[in-house]
C-alpha cells in the first residue's frame, strides 16, 4: 500500500512513535537491490526506540511462528445456545457482571464488560482481561492501553469519544493463561450482543487469541494481516496486540499499515 506521507500522516506517525528512515543515496539503494527483499512495514517505517517503556504481558499475545498454510480449524466446542439476543445495554451489563457460566466466575476480580460510547463507527476488540484490565475492570489498561491510546489519536480516534472497546473475553484466566475453549465459547454470545448493539462499521482485532477466536481459525496473525475479513457483516482488520508491540517494537510499522488498511476500508478504498 502506498501511502501519501503528507504533514498530518508523518504528524500521526510521530504520535505511534515511528520514525521514517532518511532517503537513500544512490550507493545505499545499489546495494538494497542486490540484496534478496524483506518485509518492510508501511513505507519503510521504523519504531523510534525506547519510545514505548518495556512491558512483561501473557505470552498469549506473541503470535504463532509462521506455519504452512493450513485450512481453517473446524470449532472445538458447539456455539452456546444465545439467550442474550435481544437485550439492551443495561441489561448485557448486569447479565456480564452476574455471569457464571465457566469457572473463570470464580477466579475473576470482576468483569470486564467494554468501555467507549453505545453507537461507534469504529470497534475495537482485544484479547482477554490481563492483571491490569483484571484489576481495573476496564479493556486495555495499563501501558498496552497506553500505547492503544496513542495509535487510535494517530488515527483521528479517541476510546472516550468514538471507539467501542470490549475484550474477547470478559473474565481474566487464572496466571494469565489462554482461556479454554469450553470457556471462550460462554462469553461469544456477550461479544456478538455488543457487536449488534454497537453497530461498527469497521472492527480492530487485536492480538493472536482474539483474532483466532473472533474467525474461528488457527492460521497466526503473520497470515491473517494484511487483508479484510468479516465478522457478523462487518469488515474486520486484524493486527498485533499493544502489549506485544511493546516488546517488539519493529513490528509498530506493521500496525501501522493494518491501521491504514482499517482507514482504507472506512474511506470505501479497501
Amino acid at each position: 500500500m502506498t501511502l501519501a506521507l503528507d504533514e498530518r500522516r508523518l504528524a500521526m506517525l510521530r504520535e505511534m512513535g515511528l520514525r521514517l528512515l532518511p532517503p537513500a543515496s544512490p550507493t545505499t539503494a545499489a546495494s538494497l537491490a542486490a540484496t534478496p527483499e524483506t518485509e518492510v512495514g508501511a513505507g519503510a517505517l521504523l519504531p523510534a526506540l525506547g519510545a514505548e517503556k518495556q512491558h512483561e504481558a501473557p505470552a498469549r499475545h506473541d503470535p504463532e511462528p509462521l506455519r504452512a498454510p493450513q485450512s481453517p480449524a473446524a470449532p472445538l466446542v458447539a456455539r452456546v445456545v444465545d439467550d442474550r439476543a435481544g437485550l439492551g445495554w443495561d441489561e448485557l451489563r448486569t447479565a456480564v457482571a452476574a455471569c457464571t457460566a465457566c469457572g473463570l466466575s470464580g477466579t475473576r476480580r470482576q468483569t470486564v464488560f467494554g468501555a467507549g460510547p453505545a453507537r461507534a463507527d469504529w470497534m475495537v476488540i482485544g484479547d482477554p482481561p490481563d492483571e491490569h484490565e483484571d484489576a481495573q475492570g476496564e479493556p486495555f489498561a495499563g501501558p498496552p492501553g497506553q500505547l492503544l491510546d496513542s495509535m487510535l489519536r494517530a488515527i483521528g480516534l479517541d476510546r472516550q469519544r468514538n471507539v467501542s472497546i470490549a475484550n474477547v473475553l470478559k473474565c481474566r484466566a487464572p496466571a494469565g493463561r489462554n482461556p479454554e475453549p469450553q470457556e471462550a465459547a460462554q462469553c461469544e454470545s456477550f461479544l456478538r450482543r455488543q457487536v449488534e448493539l454497537v453497530q461498527p462499521r469497521i472492527i480492530l482485532v487485536m492480538g493472536r487469541f482474539a483474532v483466532q477466536t473472533l474467525l474461528r481459525t488457527q492460521e497466526p496473525i503473520g497470515r491473517l494481516r494484511g487483508r479484510p475479513h468479516e465478522y457478523q457483516g462487518v469488515p474486520v482488520v486484524v493486527t498485533y496486540h499493544p502489549a506485544y508491540l511493546l516488546r517488539n517494537l519493529a513490528d509498530k510499522g506493521k500496525a501501522w499499515a493494518d491501521l491504514c488498511l482499517a482507514m482504507d476500508l472506512m474511506d470505501g478504498r479497501g
